[in-house]
This record gives structure tokens, C-alpha cells and sequence, in this order.
């Protein structure tokens, strides 16, 4: 809102100075800055608001060190999480850009049904919270209005001759005198290859002619698998102080950067990438969505003032799958998120043993003291504080490495 008010100010007014907020780089500023301070300001009275309703988290007994000591912790902390990332955002964005919207979305689509799964385990005393199948069809549902509006949007074109001729004006700031060839595409990324752009439509093509309309029979199937995929993923992370909220703020920084060259046509044509008009603006959303993780932390960090819950991990899950596949870089998702894709292996690869073990041996065994994979290290007697600190470096690490493939290939 405040976009449009200093957009008036600035072309029908001409108040000086009011020209700043036309700057994705000034806007995320100020999202990133007023995120943090109301997450933490603030999350400290959301925090007392959920001791006093007795938002409590009831502790599974696993064997653990220190779990004990945290029941009772007030949970549904990713409330703080989704206020913090709202406010800044209806204020400094662009409300009108389909991006934007469709985050907005998935922050209310997913934190609801975290929020059902955290009340039913609190209020309704039932330890399993949302039933799977349910959760299921709400990530379904999301994943598939996602895939349409990205397949049929008209908002949503990409332009992949970035490389080409611009021409500019001399002696003045980079300003393109050409106007970019848009189309409507559902070509992606594949990291570290040369002519790196791959069209899922071209998984049809032994269709035949027009083989380019059905592209969505593959485009929304594969967008619901990763919504489903990586929130599943950063809700099994979700398991000791601290690790998906740093986790998730490294990853989405990374992802910030490649929207913000994307969605510039100048950054796009010099690192020789795919220029996704519009898109840019999702670069604020990020600002406050950090800003947010980075808020929550204050509280989230060992010992843990708050948990996020399901209303936290769902959402943020949700929210990192839809930033990769707008800005066309789902397939370095296993790379970016390589810490929740191995928490979801290791539950995946321990069921599947236990199961397979106990039908053929009659006994079932098991490769992981305990999954996910988070518990195993707490097994071998690790603290949560070195195993988390040890998980954030691993994440900076993969964010770099998932960086420098835009020149990598």
C-alpha cells in the first residue's frame, strides 16, 4: 500500500525523494528492517499470548537429552513467522504482480493448515495433529493452483535470448532501447550445464504436432510434487532449536539473489540467463520472509522460547518450493535444500528398511539410530547446539555452490 501512495506522491505530486520506493533494492531494505523488528518486538507478546492460552508442546518420549525440559514450550510460533512476512509486504509490494500474489497465497494456504494440524494436537489432545491424507490434498491443492496460474497466467512469460543484441543510449545509465521478445514458456533451469534451459514440454513431443498445448499435464504434476516434496521436507526439519528456521533463511537468501538478476533484464543479459519479467518484485517478499526466520530466531534459538510448529515448517516449506519454481530453478532444489531433502530420505530409507528387514528377517533393523536424520546425531551424543550450528554451515555452504552456477556450467 505504501508502494502506490509514494508511487502518487512521486508522478502525480512530484514530492521529492518519493521516487526511491520505485527501487527493489531500497523496498527490500526496508521489508528486511521492519520484518526483523516486528518479529522481534512483537514475537515476545505473540509468545506470552500463546503461554496464556496454554499453547504448550506435548514432548513424545524418545529418549532424548534435554527433551524433557522442553514441554510446555509454547508452539504455533510460526505465527510470529507469517505476521512478520504479511505486514511488510502488503505495505512495500507491488500487490497487483502475480508473484506476489500467488506467495501471498501459499503463506495463508499452508500456514492454515499448519495452524489445524497445531490445534488439533494441542486443543484436541490428539498426538498425530492433521491427518496425512488431509495434509496431502491441502498441498495438492495449493501445488495445483500454482500450476495453473503459472501455466496460464499471462503475467507469466519468460524471455530466454538474453544473450542478444541490446543497444543503448550512450553516455547515460544502462537504459535498454530494445524491447525484450516475452513468451509464454514452461522451460526451466538444469544447474551446472552449458544451454542449461530445458522445456518440460519436450517430454511430449512423441505426442506429435501441438505437442506444446498438453505441456501441462507434466508442468502441474511435477509443481505438486515439489510443494509437497520440499514441505514435507522442512517439517521433518523441524526438530531441535533453531534448525529449520537458519536453514530456511540461508536457503531463501539464495533465493533471493537469483530472483532479483533474473527479474533484471541488465543482470539477466550479463550473466547470460534466463530474464523472467516481473519477477523481481518477489525480491522484497524475500527481504521480509528473512527478516522474519531471522526474528524468529531470536526466540527459536537454543533454548528454544517458542517452536514454530506445523503453522511455521508447513509454510515455509511452501513458500521456499513456489520461490524456485517461479523463478525457474526447482532443479537446484536438491542442491539449495539438500539438508531437507536428506531428512526426508532418512525417514523414507529407515521405514522402508524397518519394513523390508521385519518381513524378510522376521526382525526389523534399522540404518539411523533415530530419524530424521537430526535425531541420529542427537543419538551419538551430540549437542543440538553443535549439530544445528554444523547443519547452518552445511546450508551456507550448498547456497554458495547453488550461486555460482549462474556462471558455473
Amino acid at each position: 500500500m505504501l508502494y502506490y501512495l509514494f508511487e502518487y506522491l512521486d508522478k502525480t505530486l512530484d514530492v521529492p525523494g518519493t521516487g526511491v520506493f520505485q527501487y527493489i533494492t531500497f523496498r527490500s531494505a526496508l521489508a528486511i528492517l521492519l520484518s526483523l523488528l516486528i518479529s522481534t518486538v512483537f514475537g515476545k507478546k505473540i509468545i506470552n499470548f500463546l503461554r496464556r492460552q496454554q499453547v504448550g508442546e506435548t514432548v513424545r518420549e524418545l529418549g532424548l537429552a534435554g527433551q524433557n525440559e522442553k514441554a510446555g514450550t509454547p508452539t504455533m510460533g510460526g505465527l510470529i513467522i507469517i505476521i512478520a512476512t504479511l505486514i511488510p509486504v502488503v505495505l512495500l509490494t507491488k500487490l497487483n504482480n502475480i508473484y506476489i500474489v500467488l506467495l501471498i497465497v501459499t503463506t495463508l494456504w499452508m500456514g492454515t493448515i499448519g495452524f489445524i494440524d497445531d490445534y488439533i494436537k494441542i486443543f484436541k489432545k490428539d498426538k498425530e495433529g492433521l491427518k496425512g491424507k488431509f495434509k496431502v490434498i491441502g498441498q495438492v491443492g495449493l501445488g495445483l493452483i500454482v500450476g495453473l496460474v503459472l501455466y496460464f497466467n499471462p503475467g507469466v512469460t519468460v524471455r530466454q535470448d538474453t544473450g542478444g543484441s541490446f543497444t543503448y543510449k550512450a553516455q547515460t545509465e544502462n537504459v535498454i532501447t530494445q524491447t525484450p521478445l516475452e513468451e509464454k514458456s514452461t522451460v526451466t533451469t538444469i544447474p551446472f550445464f552449458k544451454n542449461n534451459e530445458f522445456d518440460y514440454a519436450e517430454l511430449l513431443a512423441w505426442t506429435g504436432d501441438g505437442y506444446q498445448n498438453l505441456a501441462w499435464l507434466i508442468f502441474i504434476p511435477i509443481v505438486i510434487f515439489i510443494i509437497t516434496a520440499v514441505s514435507n521436507g522442512a517439517n521433518l526439519t523441524d526438530g531441535i532449536d533453531g534448525l529449520a528456521a537458519g536453514t530456511s533463511a540461508i536457503s531463501v537468501l539464495a533465493l533471493g539473489i537469483f530472483t532479483f538478476v533474473s527479474g533484471n533484464i541488465v543482470f539477466s543479459n550479463y550473466l547470460n540467463i534466463m530474464y523472467i519479467p516481473n519477477s523481481g518484485e518477489m525480491t522484497v517478499f524475500i527481504a521480509a520472509f528473512v527478516g522474519a526466520l531471522v526474528g524468529f530466531l531470536w526466540y527459536n534459538s537454543y533454548p528454544a522460547a517458542v517452536f514454530m510448529g506445523d503453522t511455521g515448517s508447513l509454510t515455509i516449506g511452501g513458500i521456499i518450493a513456489v520461490l524456485a519454481i517461479a523463478v525457474r530453478k526447482e532443479m537446484l532444489l536438491p542442491v539449495l535444500c539438500a539438508i531437507f531433502f536428506a531428512e526426508n530420505l532418512s525417514v523414507i530409507l529407515q521405514v522402508s528398511y524397518f519394513k523390508y528387514t521385519k518381513k524378510r528377517f522376521g526382525e526389523g533393523r534399522r540404518i539411523f539410530l533415530m530419524s530424521p536424520l537430526h535425531h541420529h546425531y542427537q543419538k551419538k551424543g551430540y549437542h543440538e547446539s553443535k549439530i544445528v550450528t554444523r547443519f547452518w554451515i552445511v546450508g551456507i555452504l550448498l547456497a554458495i555452490l547453488s550461486i555460482v552456477t549462474l556462471k558455473l556450467r
